[in-house]
């Protein structure tokens, strides 16, 4: 028996919204598969470009998918195969092509691998996972591709081996168990804690990417430890 790909009412603006929200995931693929391409041909600014890109039409269709009330089971596995190929694949191999003639090979090659392999976990650990409204458990996938594009636009002025650590440690934060907020929590932020960055993005752009990117990973570990003393003191009381 076949199961329907779209739930409930199967109406013609149903069905037109439907497509609208997986034409922008295959868009988000589309794009991911151009980064990939890009990237081998020594583009690789253009390659930045197209991650970003791939990390806007990501967020669009599970907004419109929301707003239009037409989300799926369909919709959800196809949002994670396109986020394992814009972000588990074009994201790592675009990192790659940066890292050439910086760092050995090999090097970049398994810290890459790690970026894929992290990613591919924490994708499939999401989908079966009960879903918190306050926090991700681990870096995002979109995040985490993100922030790797952004590196290689900016080019952060970094001796090889640092890059090809933080390329590691943003694909171990990936798979952690360490709790991160998500963007609704943060825009709830004071306004001084916003206007920060952008004072320091005026004056060092660079260092200020550095340091908030830093900031975020470093809050995982200091949430789960304010978690885990909150809990032994619960323990404790009881």
């Amino acid at each position: 028996m076949t199961i329907p790909l779209l739930p409930g009412e199967r109406t013609m603006a149903r069905r037109v919204k439907f497509l609208l929200v997986n034409a922008c995931t295959l868009t988000s693929l589309t794009l991911g598969l151009l980064a990939i391409f890009l990237a081998m041909q020594g583009e690789i600014q253009n390659a930045a470009f197209c991650l970003i890109a791939c990390v806007g039409f990501d967020g669009l269709d599970g907004a419109l998918a929301r707003r239009f009330g037409v989300s799926s089971p369909f919709g959800a596995q196809m949002d994670s195969l396109a986020d394992m190929c814009s972000f588990g694949l074009a994201a790592p191999v675009v990192v790659y092509a940066s890292l050439a003639g910086t760092v050995s090979t090999a090097a970049a090659a398994v810290a890459c691998a790690l970026v894929a392999a992290c990613a591919a976990i924490r994708l499939a650990r999401f989908n079966v996972s009960p879903k918190d409204g306050r926090f991700f458990c681990g870096v995002p996938t979109t995040m985490a591709a993100a922030v790797l594009a952004v590196t290689v636009l900016i080019g952060l002025p970094v001796p090889g081996w640092v890059q090809v650590a933080g390329v590691a440690v943003l694909a171990f934060a990936m798979v952690s168990s360490f709790p991160y907020a998500k963007l609704a929590r943060l825009v709830k932020l004071p306004p001084w804690l916003w206007l920060a960055p952008i004072i320091g993005a005026l004056v060092d752009a660079r260092l200020t990417f550095a340091l908030v990117v830093a900031g975020y990973l470093i809050s995982g570990p200091l949430l789960w430890l304010r978690e885990r003393r909150a809990d032994q003191g619960v323990s404790r009381a009881a």
